[in-house]
């Protein structure tokens, strides 16, 4: 399979850092020429599963504005120009929990939309997390932090109140690992 080119591109929304629109114009491998390819460009960010030595998850529950009511949400946030996406999950971890962990997995990067772009997330689980203060509270949402066992992870997820699409692989994602290398239980 040969890939995609990009013919052309234009700015069409300039938001700032968070956010810029531009129009593709695109080449398939057939010759097929599209001409108005919507590319959102938005930073890459992080999505951080936390593990306690107790086998246990430290999560929030939150209201996010593209969410309908309440949702079970990870540590994540976005990257820092020029920082390490390894750096940037620790920072997160420390920044809305006041946590550190003693072993980090990553578990990858994915793009958010295959067609249109918007940013890769770096996937992530902590393990043996700690409390050690300093949380900084600088988020718009208002968030309660939740610690559950395994089984009532799975439940969440599968029940559906993780409500984001990304949340829902890390979290999918992060349970497959640990159970498959022996840090739970198997099925």
């Amino acid at each position: 399979m040969k890939p995609w080119r990009t013919q052309s591109k234009t700015l069409m929304l300039d938001m700032g850092k968070f956010l810029k629109v531009e129009k593709h114009t695109i080449q398939l491998p057939d010759g097929r020429i599209f001409d108005n390819w919507p590319w959102v460009i938005s930073p890459d960010y992080v999505l951080v599963l936390p593990v306690t030595n107790r086998n246990t998850f430290l999560l929030f529950e939150q209201v996010k504005y593209a969410v309908d009511g309440v949702t079970i949400a990870p540590v994540g946030g976005y990257i820092e120009p020029d920082e390490n996406p390894l750096d940037a999950a620790k920072r997160e971890l420390r920044e809305e929990m006041g946590c550190e962990a003693m072993e980090w997995i990553s578990l990858g990067n994915y793009a958010s939309n295959g067609n249109h772009g918007g940013g890769r997330g770096h996937l992530y689980i902590a393990l043996n997390v700690k409390e050690v203060g300093g949380k900084i509270s600088d988020d718009l949402e208002e968030m309660k932090m939740i610690e559950l066992q395994p089984n009532e992870l799975e439940s969440k997820l599968l029940d559906g109140h993780v409500k984001v699409q990304g949340w829902i692989a890390l979290i999918g994602m992060g349970l497959l690992y640990l159970r498959r290398n022996g840090y739970l239980p198997a099925f």
